[in-house]
C-alpha cells in the first residue's frame, strides 16, 4: 500500500503560462514540440504574453509573436481583459510611463492595427482613440482617426474623444490633440457640440475673471489701493454682464411692504454704537452697499413707526459719522470712493421709497445727504489734481515730442557761444505708453523728476576751457561723472505717464459702480482745474511763452483730449480746453501778424481770452532769432484794448457786488416768510417752484441717461469768463443729480473694458494706427450705463452684526429654540391682529408714520435724543394689555 501511494505523488513543476517579463526565447522554449504543452496551455500562454507585451510596449515580442508560425496560429487579435479594453487600448494606456518607449509603443499600436486588431469600445464605451486623445502624441491620434477610429464615438456617458480632452478647459499639453480633433469632425460636417460650448463659454468666464484681476492689479499699484479693498477672489465671479438687472421692476421693489422684513429696529441711546460698527469702523470694501442698505432700513423704521425726531437722528447722525469718517482718511481713496459710493445709494433709496421720502424731505434730509456727497466728490477730486500737480509740468509743459526737430531752435534773447551746450542734451524720445505691456496697465517711474546726467562735451578746446572756468569758479569738478559716460540719459516722462494715472482713477470709479452722471462731472471739474493750470502756467512763465513751446505743448495737450474720447466721456469736457487751445493758437500766431486787418481777424476768432491776456503774452513773448514781430499799430491796439476791458472790468465787478447784495436780502426775507408760513400752517411745506436754470441744468444731466439720446449734446456747466490775465482753479462747477432718483442706482457699463472682441479702453494707446482708428469712436453713442434695482437691495444675515453685535446677530443665522413653552406662555388673541396675510407682523402706515410738523426737534447736533422704549415694545405692550374688542 506504501508503494503505490508513494508511486502517485506528481512532483514535477507546473509550467509556467503567466511569465511577468515574456521574452521571445523563453516563448519559442514553451511553444516548442518538447515543451510537452497542450494547445489549450499555448493558447493562454499566448495570449498573456501578448498582453504584457502590448502593456509595456516591447515591439519585439509583439513581433515575435504575430510572425512566428508556431505562435501565429495561437494568437487572438480580438482579446479583451476582464474590463473588455483591447489591445490596442492596452498598449495606449501605457503612454506616459517610461518616455523612452513611446516611440517603441507607437509602433507597437501601429502594427496591431495594420494585423486587423481589435478597435471597438470597451465595456464603458471608450475606443481606442478616447485614450490616445488624452495619452498619446499627435501623430498616434490622427493614424488611428484614418484607420478606422471614429472621432464621434461617445462612451456611456455622451462624451466623444474631443470631450475628454477639453471637458472644461483643455488639457496642458494638449492643445494640438484638441485642434486636431477639432479640424478633423469640422471636416465631415460637424459644427460644435454642447461640451464645446460650455468649454468656450468657461474659457471665456476665465479669461474675462483673470483679465479683471490684471486690471484690479495694476490699478491698485498706480493708485497705492490695498488689494484687500478688493475682495477675495471668488468676488471675481462674471457680475459684470450689462443685462443684469436692466428690466422693468414693480414699485414694490422701490417702496417695500411696511412690514418689518425690511426694517431694522433701533432705540435713540444705540444709535451712537450703531454708527460707530456701521461706519466709523467698517472696513471699506470694493461694491460693498451694506451701510446704504442698514441706514436705509433704520431710516424705514423711524420715520414709519417712531416721531420725526427719531429720523432726524438716524439722518443727521449717520451723515455727520460718515463726513468725520472721510474727513480723517482724506488720503485714503478707496475710502472716498467707498463712501461716495454708499452715500449716492442711501440717497437712491431714501428718494425712491414713497412711503418715507415726503418726511425726509420735509426734514431736509435729501439736503443733508447730497451735501455729504459732493464733500466727498471734492475730495477725490482734491486727490486727483494734486496727482497731476506733481505731473503736470513734467509731461505736458515740458515734454518734447519730436526733440530732433526743436534742438537747433534758437532764441534772441540766448547767447550763441552757448548753444553748443544746450544741443548736447539729449532728448529721448516718448516711451511707450505705460498701459500697453501685455494689455495691462503699468505703474508709472517712480522718479520722473530726477535730472539727467550732463554728456561729455565734444566741442572745441577753447570752449571747453570755459566751460572748466566758469565750473571752477562755482566750486564744482570739471570733470563729468562717470554715469554720464557709460550711462544713457533717462527716459524723460510723457504724456502717457499722466493719462496712465487718468486711466486708472477712471476704470477704479468705473469698477466701483459709482454713477456715471458723478464720474462725468468729476472728470469734468478735474480737467477744468487742469487746463486753468496749464493756461495759468504758461502765461505766467515766459519759457514757455514762444512759438515752439506752443506747439510742443499743443501735441502733449492732444493725448488728454484723445484720453477722454478713448474713455467714452461725452466729448463735451474738452470745451474747457477752449481757453488753452486760444492761447496756444495766439502764440503761434502774433509773430507772423503784420498787417491790422490780420490782427482784428484774428482776435474776432479767439473767443475764450480777453484782452489783457493777449497783451501779457504779446509783453512777455520770447521771439526766436529771425522771427518777425507784430507792427507798432498792432501793439497799441491791443494797448487799447486793454484799457477798455479794464474799465469793464471794473464795471461788472461793481454790479456783481450789487447783485449779491439783492440776492441776499431776497433770501432772508424768503426765509422769514416761509418760517411764518410754516408756523400758520403745521403739516404743510412750502411750495418751492424750481426755477428755469436749474430745470436746465437738471435736464442737461438727463441727457447722459437718454439711450437715445446723443452724447454730444451734453455739455458741462461752464464758469463765467476770467476778467483777469488768470483763470481760477478754485472754481467748483455744481454737482448736479438726475431728475428721476431711480437713476441714482445706475452704474457705467463695463463691457468695453471687460470684453476683448472690441477693443478696450486701456489697449487705446497702443500704436498710432489704433489710435487714429478710435478716435471719436464714441461720436453719436449714449453714454453706456445699466441699471440695478433687485440686486442693489439684497440684505444678508450678516448685516445684522453691524446693528446687534456680532454676538447677538449669529443667533438669526441658525435655528433657535424658543424659551418658553409655546402652551403656557403664548401671547394672546391680539397677535393675530397684528399678523397680515402671510402671517408677519404688519403695520398700519396711517397709524404709524411719523407726524410731519416744522417744529424743531430739540436736539444738538450729533447727539441723538433718549427714549425709555422703543415703538415696537410699546406696541406690544399695549397691544398685551389692552386687548382689542
Amino acid at each position: 500500500m506504501q508503494a503505490n501511494s508513494r508511486h502517485q505523488v506528481d512532483l514535477s513543476p507546473e509550467p509556467d503560462l503567466h511569465p511577468l517579463y515574456p521574452t521571445t526565447s523563453q516563448i519559442s522554449e514553451q511553444l516548442g514540440s518538447n515543451s510537452g504543452l497542450n494547445p489549450a496551455q499555448k493558447a493562454e500562454l499566448v495570449a498573456h504574453c501578448l498582453a504584457r507585451a502590448c502593456a509595456f510596449g516591447d515591439i519585439s515580442v509583439v513581433q515575435h509573436l504575430l510572425t512566428d508560425p508556431q505562435a501565429q496560429v495561437h494568437v487572438d487579435l480580438g482579446l479583451r481583459d476582464e474590463d473588455g479594453v483591447n489591445l490596442i487600448s492596452l498598449a495606449i494606456c501605457g503612454f506616459g510611463g517610461d518616455s523612452d518607449r513611446d516611440i517603441e509603443r507607437e509602433e507597437c499600436v501601429r502594427l496591431l492595427v495594420s494585423q486587423g486588431a481589435d478597435i471597438t469600445a470597451d465595456k464603458a464605451g471608450w475606443t481606442p482613440l478616447h485614450y490616445a486623445a488624452i495619452l498619446s502624441p499627435p501623430t498616434l491620434v490622427s493614424y488611428l482617426m484614418t484607420h478606422g477610429c471614429s472621432p464621434f464615438a461617445l462612451t456611456e456617458r455622451k462624451l466623444m474623444p474631443l470631450d475628454i480632452v477639453t471637458a472644461h478647459s483643455i488639457l496642458p499639453g494638449k492643445e494640438d490633440v484638441a485642434l486636431l480633433l477639432e479640424e478633423a469632425m469640422r471636416s465631415q460636417g460637424w459644427t460644435g457640440g454642447r461640451m464645446e460650448e460650455r468649454r468656450r463659454l468657461l474659457e471665456k468666464r476665465i479669461k474675462k475673471k483673470g483679465k479683471k484681476k490684471a486690471i484690479r492689479e495694476d490699478v491698485g499699484k498706480v493708485l497705492d489701493v490695498s488689494p484687500d479693498w478688493w475682495g477675495t477672489d471668488s468676488e471675481l465671479s462674471d457680475d459684470d454682464s450689462d443685462s443684469e438687472d436692466d428690466e422693468e421692476v414693480g414699485e414694490d421693489v422701490y417702496t417695500p411692504r411696511p412690514d418689518y422684513s425690511s426694517m431694522l429696529v433701533f432705540s435713540p441711546p444705540s444709535l451712537a454704537q450703531i454708527f460707530e460698527s456701521l461706519i466709523t469702523n467698517y472696513r471699506p470694501t470694493f461694491r460693498d452697499a451694506t451701510p446704504a442698505n442698514t441706514l436705509y432700513m433704520l431710516a424705514r423704521f423711524a420715520a414709519l413707526t417712531c416721531d420725526h425726531t427719531w429720523l432726524e437722528d438716524v439722518i443727521i447722525g449717520a451723515t455727520d459719522a460718515i463726513e468725520e469718517t472721510f474727513f480723517n482718511r482724506a488720503e485714503d481713496l478707496s475710502c472716498l470712493v467707498f463712501w461716495l459710493y454708499n452715500t449716492t445709494i442711501w440717497l437712491h433709496l431714501l428718494e425712491c421709497d414713497k412711503s418715507i421720502n415726503e418726511a425726509c424731505e420735509m426734514l431736509g434730509s435729501f439736503e443733508m445727504i447730497e451735501e455729504v456727497i459732493n464733500s466727498v466728490f471734492v475730495f477725490i477730486i482734491r486727490y486727483a489734481e494734486r496727482r497731476i500737480d506733481q505731473l503736470l509740468d513734467n509731461t505736458i509743459l515740458s515734454f518734447t515730442p519730436m526733440a530732433t526737430e526743436f534742438e537747433a531752435i534758437q532764441f534772441e534773447s540766448e547767447w550763441s557761444f552757448l548753444r553748443p551746450f544746450a544741443s548736447g542734451k539729449r532728448k529721448a524720445p516718448p516711451p511707450p505708453s505705460p498701459l500697453l505691456r501685455n494689455g495691462h496697465l503699468s505703474s508709472p517711474p517712480q522718479s520722473p523728476s530726477r535730472p539727467h546726467s550732463p554728456p561729455p562735451s565734444q566741442s572745441s578746446r577753447g570752449i571747453p576751457s570755459l566751460r572748466r572756468t566758469l565750473a571752477r569758479s562755482r566750486g564744482h569738478s570739471s570733470a563729468p561723472p562717470l554715469s554720464s559716460i557709460f550711462n544713457e540719459p533717462p527716459l524723460s516722462p510723457s504724456p502717457f505717464e499722466l493719462t496712465s494715472f487718468l486711466t486708472s482713477l477712471h476704470l477704479l470709479l468705473v469698477l466701483s459702480d459709482i454713477n456715471p452722471a458723478i464720474v462725468t462731472q468729476l472728470w469734468s471739474q478735474v480737467m477744468y482745474w487742469t487746463s486753468c493750470e496749464i493756461f495759468n502756467r504758461i502765461i505766467t512763465r515766459k519759457k514757455y511763452l514762444c512759438r515752439s513751446r506752443a506747439v510742443q505743448i499743443s501735441m502733449n495737450l492732444t493725448v488728454i483730449e484723445e484720453w477722454i474720447d478713448e474713455m467714452g466721456l461725452p466729448p463735451g469736457i474738452q470745451i474747457h480746453f477752449a481757453p488753452v487751445r486760444d492761447l496756444l493758437n495766439w502764440l503761434q500766431r502774433l509773430s507772423s501778424i503784420a498787417e491790422f486787418p490780420d490782427l482784428v481777424a484774428t482776435i474776432q476768432t479767439m473767443k475764450n481770452i480777453n484782452p489783457l491776456q493777449m497783451r501779457r503774452a504779446v509783453r512777455d513773448y520770447k521771439y526766436e532769432v529771425n522771427e518777425g514781430r507784430m507792427t507798432e499799430e498792432c501793439i497799441q491796439y491791443l494797448t487799447q484794448l486793454q484799457k477798455d476791458w479794464e474799465r469793464h472790468r471794473v464795471k461788472l465787478g461793481v454790479e456783481a457786488i450789487r447783485k449779491e447784495i439783492v440776492e441776499r436780502e431776497r433770501d432772508r426775507d424768503e426765509s422769514s416768510s416761509v418760517f411764518n408760513d410754516a408756523s400758520s400752517v403745521s403739516g404743510k411745506a412750502p411750495s418751492i417752484t424750481p426755477s428755469a436754470e436749474t430745470t436746465a441744468l437738471h435736464q442737461n444731466v438727463d441727457i447722459l441717461f437718454d439711450k437715445t439720446a446723443d452724447i454730444t449734446a451734453w455739455e458741462p456747466v461752464r464758469p463765467s469768463p476770467a476778467l483777469g490775465e488768470l483763470l481760477d482753479s478754485r472754481h467748483m462747477l455744481p454737482l448736479l443729480f438726475p431728475s428721476d432718483p431711480r437713476l441714482l442706482a445706475a452704474r457705467p457699463g463695463k463691457k468695453m473694458i471687460l470684453e476683448d472682441n472690441k477693443r478696450v479702453s486701456v489697449q487705446s494707446l497702443s500704436s498710432n494706427s489704433d489710435k487714429s482708428s478710435s478716435h471719436g469712436s464714441q461720436t453719436g453713442m449714449s453714454m453706456p450705463w445699466v441699471s440695478r434695482n433687485r440686486k442693489l437691495r439684497d440684505v444678508g444675515v450678516t448685516t445684522l452684526q453691524w446693528v446687534d453685535g456680532v454676538r447677538s446677530a449669529a443667533r438669526w443665522g441658525r435655528p433657535v429654540a424658543p424659551d418658553y413653552d409655546d402652551e403656557l406662555s403664548a401671547p394672546p388673541n391680539p397677535q393675530e391682529d397684528l399678523e397680515g396675510d402671510e402671517g408677519e407682523l404688519t403695520i398700519n402706515v396711517d397709524i404709524h408714520i411719523a407726524p410731519l410738523t416744522r417744529r424743531p426737534s430739540g436736539r444738538a447736533k450729533s447727539k441723538p435724543s433718549m427714549g425709555e422704549v422703543t415703538p415696537v415694545d410699546a406696541s406690544f405692550d399695549s397691544h398685551i394689555h389692552n386687548p382689542p374688542h
